[in-house]
């Protein structure tokens, strides 16, 4: 890979610049405009002086309650790459999880868009700490910040955090996850080789950039590894297929949910795309939840795209598990270890059989190290060797796919 020799995404942002300045980064398609690699190390070195002057620290944390959008993905990368940590939040989470997150990710400034006020000053009203809130319209042309006069991409260890972002929740309180560069760096080339992604590829991806898939698979991998992606607002099975075509897309990011629709909709009459509309397509990519093995088969059938399925973990950068391009890939298995060890264990730690059910257990460079300010979380989590307990319950097959059974705890 080009950028291999790259330690922070700053670097591989300069680096792009240099090579394909006036390559389409991303593609809007609201608003018919593209980010090219250029004009986005452009408007990061814009940022840092911004940041500078709104004395934002040199490691501060950068909120972001915005739907996709161009300025969306240009605060996303372009914090990183002026060595903040962003902090993308959930455009759904409850009031007071909101309200608690904000509190938590100690933000010095929060970057939300216009349709998302009402919810958000709910949340700040219940908030215990003070910090700029700015306005930023996702489909802008320019930041405000563009403004100011171009500045220069601080140097950026391997090792500094970059993303922060907060778990679902679903066994109490939120966790914070902060992932470094060498994180988000090691998994976007384990995903990139995974899938053999080069600078010609282009992802039709709705997924929200507060989602750990839409942060890594989405954006961070095809900056990587200087393709494009198409980032609509949201899904609409009324224009998926027509965007793929439109941009000529390589690859689809998708969820269950979005594979559900498509089929519902070519069903139920609506138009179904020719295959040689969508000869550009190589694959399709399911991950998020379950991909039912029935849904699976019948969207290859109905539209002839391969569908890999895949498993991420906030806690890995997305990454965790993916099924292989050829025929021997599994329904029903999110797949064979991608840029991570993997191993099952039972409750006293001891490693499992094949076919045998227990927690499994995860090393690797996309890993966390630690959670945000939670010592004793962190400590829960791993065990003296560096491996996370997932919480997840499942098995090996004899062929290296695994296969997941169950949550080992869940609060209801």
């Amino acid at each position: 890979m080009m950028t291999a020799s790259c330690k922070s995404l700053g670097e591989v942002l300069s680096y792009w610049e240099k090579v394909q300045p006036e390559k389409s980064f991303l593609f809007a398609p609201e608003i018919s405009a593209a980010l090219t690699y250029g004009q986005l190390a452009k408007e990061a070195r814009h940022f840092a002086t911004w940041l500078e002057q709104e004395n934002i620290s040199e490691k501060g944390h950068v909120g972001l309650f915005m739907q996709n959008g161009r300025q969306t993905s240009t605060v996303f990368l372009a914090t990183m790459a002026c060595g903040r940590v962003i902090t993308p939040l959930n455009l759904l989470a409850p009031t007071d999880q909101l309200a608690w997150v904000l509190d938590h990710s100690d933000i010095e400034v929060l970057f939300y868009s216009p349709d998302k006020k009402q919810g958000l000053f709910l949340a700040l009203e219940k908030t215990k700490r003070k910090f700029k809130v700015i306005e930023l319209d996702p489909d802008a042309a320019e930041g405000s910040f563009m403004q100011c006069a171009p500045g220069i991409l601080p140097s950026v260890e391997s090792t500094q955090p970059a993303l922060l972002m907060y778990t679902s929740g679903t066994t109490g309180t939120p966790k914070g996850v902060l992932l470094t560069h060498a994180n988000l760096l090691h998994a976007a080339r384990s995903m990139a080789a995974w899938h053999s992604l080069t600078q010609s590829d282009v992802v039709l991806s709705s997924l929200p950039i507060y989602h750990i898939n839409g942060q890594v698979i989405s954006t961070i991998t095809p900056f990587v590894s200087g393709g494009s992606v198409v980032a609509p607002h949201a899904f609409s099975v009324s224009n998926w297929w027509s965007l793929a075509i439109q941009y000529r897309c390589t690859w689809i990011n998708m969820v269950p949910t979005i594979i559900a629709y498509l089929i519902n909709a070519a069903k139920s009459g609506g138009a179904l795309p020719s295959r040689e509309d969508l000869k550009s397509i190589r694959f399709g990519r399911s991950a998020s939840a379950p991909l039912p093995p029935e849904h699976h088969r019948e969207f290859e059938a109905l539209f002839g795209i391969t569908v890999i399925e895949g498993m991420g973990m906030t806690e890995s950068a997305s990454m965790v598990f993916c099924n292989p391009h050829d025929e021997s890939r599994r329904y029903g298995s999110p797949g064979q270890p991608c840029g991570v060890e993997a191993k099952v264990i039972d409750p006293d730690g001891n490693i499992l059989g094949n076919n045998t059910v227990g927690e499994i257990c995860l090393r690797g460079g996309n890993v966390l190290n630690a959670y945000y300010k939670a010592e004793t979380e962190t400590a829960k989590a791993f065990d003296s060797e560096g491996w996370l307990k997932t919480g997840d319950l499942g098995m090996r097959d004899d062929d290296g796919f695994y296969f997941i059974t169950g949550r080992l705890k869940e609060l209801i």
